[in-house]
């Protein structure tokens, strides 16, 4: 347990759960297992971060069976690790042993044969001339799963075998490319929402490992889900390379309560597909059309017909430019604008300046290689308190120092800044954000949570003197290019033990468009009571101080950079 006292975190534990001692105590052999934790407690949730690996052989069965028995009262349960590390036998058998008042269930990654074989049982259950047999699972309303692939078979699986089911979210990452056993048809999709139930659906194929998409459904799958899909509020398919704007006008005209719409890789949606939307019902509010490339500025201006529109993502749909900003303007209540990858220019972004910037929460112009340091005038020069808290300018070649010094001027309290992959930015943008002032809620002082300048070509040593403290005080996550100097990372990151400092380029925090769901969000000024004792107890304020003085020596050893 990294020298934590046990009988505090069993303490802890039971304060979180709601849980007795003694069923902490029968708890005690899986979280000496568990690697890293974090328990959330929200109406009896647990997250569990990670588990321990056993070298040569898999997690027993009867961690998993303790804990689920443990926690009778659990109402949310989140394993965002592979449970194929527990061993299947007897796996429907341990899960039938979870709590009865379980309603939302996620997992990091398991088998599409694993759920099958989980979920299989139910169906029997429901047949009266069948041996009684306990049901899986059977007040889920919500399922997040991660799995090796999507299929027909584990679709169907969770379709008529969870009855009350209302959120269904899965998602798959192929090493290889499926053969038709083992991916999602037009059949499969026909199974959708046996019971009439389902008010939010996600299909995703990830292209994390292969380029990979849902090759056999087409618009006929469209079609047939879409039949029993009236009362969807949600719907977000990712992948669906041979759905035309035929099978997503055809849910667009079938689903009269749909606010969500999400489609990424919709590689032959063109404008037509909202060409009409104004002639329906639809109050859409959030809408992502990421990586749909042949979308061009007509379909903003018929998109933007939704005057409710709250949370627009655009990201890599490259032709879009100023005249998408124009139709964008007149969005009054939009709060999460993300327009990567466009052909913009500092021009264009006046058209936000009266109207839009002022509702704004997060935007993101990553990789709009048109702007230059103009951009940050046009947007925030001159105005007042704004709500923007959100802000990524990554991948624009032309912005500079010059152009941070005016952000720093606006006094605009972000939490988020990500300016990774800059050329021009240097040293003196980092200085000029360390000093920054603000005086969001009473703060006087930089007030950013995170801080991503990975890969900007200007940053010497000389800046990690500016990420001490006193300076950026609240600072949680920061990415830099840890091939500046890997002991001054280092020793950052010890005298800070609570900055997680990225130096190999990962992206950090959330994706803004997910905290648009409710999904991943923290309160940034929440204090977590476990983080908390570890602050009190475990922190070595004279290492801190040897932790300082390496990174001084580690300066002293460059050499003098003009």
């Amino acid at each position: 347990m990294n020298g934590l006292d046990w009988s505090l975190f069993k303490c802890l534990i039971t304060k979180l759960c709601g849980l007795g001692i003694c069923v902490i105590s029968q708890l005690h052999s899986i979280v000496l297992l568990i690697l890293s934790i974090r328990v959330v407690y929200f109406h009896r949730s647990l997250y569990l971060g990670s588990v321990a690996e056993k070298r040569g052989r898999s997690i027993h069965i009867s961690d998993l069976e303790e804990l689920l028995t443990g926690c009778s009262q659990l109402e949310v349960l989140i394993l965002m690790f592979d449970v194929s590390l527990f061993l299947r036998h007897n796996l429907a058998r341990v899960w039938a042993s979870a709590s009865e008042k379980l309603t939302s269930l996620e997992i990091g990654y398991i088998s599409s044969v694993t759920v099958i074989e989980l979920f299989s049982s139910n169906l029997g259950s429901h047949q009266p001339l069948n041996p009684i047999q306990p049901s899986i699972l059977p007040g889920i309303q919500k399922l997040c799963l991660s799995v090796n692939y999507i299929t027909d078979a584990m679709v169907n699986t969770i379709s008529k075998g969870l009855v009350f089911l209302t959120h269904l979210d899965l998602r798959d990452a192929p090493f290889v490319e499926p053969r038709i056993t083992f991916d999602l048809t037009n059949a499969g999709l026909q199974q959708i929402n046996q019971h009439g139930r389902l008010k939010h659906l996600s299909l995703i194929r990830s292209q994390e490992f292969i380029i990979c998409y849902f090759r056999r459904v087409n618009d006929l799958g469209l079609l047939l889900m879409a039949d029993k899909c009236a009362n969807m509020e949600s719907i977000c398919l990712g992948g669906f390379c041979r759905v035309t704007d035929t099978g997503i006008k055809t849910i667009l005209h079938s689903c009269s309560r749909l606010y969500k719409l999400k489609v990424t890789h919709g590689t032959q949606l063109t404008d037509l597909v909202f060409h009409d939307i104004s002639a329906t019902s639809l109050t859409l509010t959030h809408v992502s059309l990421r990586w749909c490339k042949l979308l061009t500025n007509h379909s903003v201006f018929s998109l933007t017909s939704n005057k409710e529109l709250k949370v627009l993502d655009l990201r890599d749909c490259r032709s879009l430019g100023d005249e998408a900003l124009r139709a964008i303007g007149i969005l009054l209540r939009l709060k999460i604008l993300l327009i990567d990858g466009s052909d913009i220019t500092d021009a264009g972004l006046s058209y936000l300046r009266s109207t839009v910037i002022n509702s704004l929460y997060a935007l993101s112009l990553r990789g709009c290689k048109r702007l230059t340091d103009k951009c940050i005038t046009v947007l925030f020069d001159g105005c007042g308190k704004l709500e923007l808290r959100d802000l990524d300018l990554s991948n624009l070649p032309n912005l500079s120092d010059n152009g941070v010094l005016e952000l720093a001027k606006s006094r605009i309290p972000f939490l988020d800044l990500r300016m990774r992959q800059c050329p021009l930015i240097g040293d003196t943008s980092i200085m000029a954000l360390a000093s920054m002032m603000t005086d969001d809620a009473g703060w006087y002082e930089s007030g950013l949570r995170l801080l991503d300048m990975y890969n900007c070509g200007g940053i010497t040593p000389l800046a990690f003197r500016w990420l001490k403290k006193p300076y950026f005080p609240r600072l949680k996550w920061l990415g830099v290019t840890g091939s500046v100097n890997r002991d001054m990372v280092d020793a950052l990151a010890r005298s800070r033990p609570f900055l997680y400092v990225a130096c190999n380029g990962e992206e950090l925090g959330p994706d803004p468009c997910d905290m648009s769901d409710g999904l991943y969000t923290h309160d940034y000024d929440e204090v977590d009571e476990f983080e908390q004792w570890l602050l009190e107890a475990d922190i070595d304020e004279a290492d801190i101080e040897n932790d300082d003085e390496e990174m001084v020596d580690a300066e002293n050893e460059e050499e003098p950079i003009m």
